[in-house]
């Protein structure tokens, strides 16, 4: 059995307006999403998770998709709510779809963002083990940080959101992510569980894809999410809501109400 763990987390909204969870992608955190969920807050009560392992919430050795399932439904027990929409992105949305493949009663609607549920080939080791080998203790800033690290992670804008999960305690830096975890862990996060047993989710189920991304994998969602949408947004990657974040509103807006 999953052993479920307390998640950190930030609310926006009036509690009168119906709830919406967000679930971040690997290596985030809800402050990834703070832009976006004051936008939603307008209209709706938004919690934005730190996923175990992630942002500020617990560190514990066991990451997959059932143990994720298991720290969303001690959230909604935690926070008495019955049912709430959800928006994942990436490791996010497999968690999302598996809490909905076995929990279909507590999602109202869900917006999947830019993955499908399916083992992926691509391989996290050369990205967790750059990570690794940056000297931390002759850091003196984050530039310096960034510079080692373009050589092996060129894009700018990625090295960046990785480099949010680099904090200065005390006059020294440190990950907040437990590096040797997510290197034991990231296969996981790669694959999706066995899905033969399940039943099909039949609701109505929103994927969005971005029109440089190659998530998105038509045959495998409908034949686990057989009335999903996809819609595929013009001029972004695999970071929609950060790459065309007015289409991302208007698309999750349309499909919520």
């Amino acid at each position: 059995m999953p052993k479920a763990v307390h998640l950190n987390f930030e609310e926006y909204g009036q509690p009168s307006l119906p709830d919406l969870l967000i679930i971040h992608g690997f290596f985030a955190s809800s402050r990834n999403w703070r832009q976006i969920a004051k936008k939603l807050a307008e209209h709706y009560h938004v919690y934005v998770l730190d996923m175990r392992n992630h942002g500020e919430s617990p560190h514990v050795p066991e990451m997959d998709y059932p143990e994720m399932s298991a720290d969303i439904e001690l959230f909604l027990h935690t926070h008495n709510i019955e049912a709430a929409h959800f928006i994942g992105h990436s490791m996010g949305g497999k968690a999302v779809m598996w809490f909905a493949l076995h929990h279909a009663a507590r999602i109202n609607r869900q917006v999947i963002v830019d993955i499908s549920p399916v083992s992926y080939r691509h391989s996290f080791d050369n990205l967790i083990s750059a990570l690794q080998a940056l000297p931390l203790e002759q850091l003196t800033n984050r530039k310096q940080a960034d510079n080692l690290l373009s050589s092996s992670i060129p894009e700018e804008s990625f090295r960046q959101f990785l480099l949010q999960n680099l904090v200065l305690k005390e006059g020294k830096y440190h990950w907040r992510i437990d590096l040797s975890i997510f290197a034991k862990t990231a296969d996981n996060i790669i694959a999706f569980p066995e899905v033969e047993a399940l039943q099909a989710y039949t609701r109505d189920t929103l994927f969005l894809g971005g029109e440089m991304s190659d998530y998105v994998i038509e045959e495998s969602v409908y034949a686990l999410f057989p009335n999903a949408q996809i819609k595929i947004i013009p001029g972004a990657g695999h970071w929609i809501h950060a790459q065309q974040p007015e289409a991302f509103l208007q698309a999750v807006y349309g499909f919520l109400s």
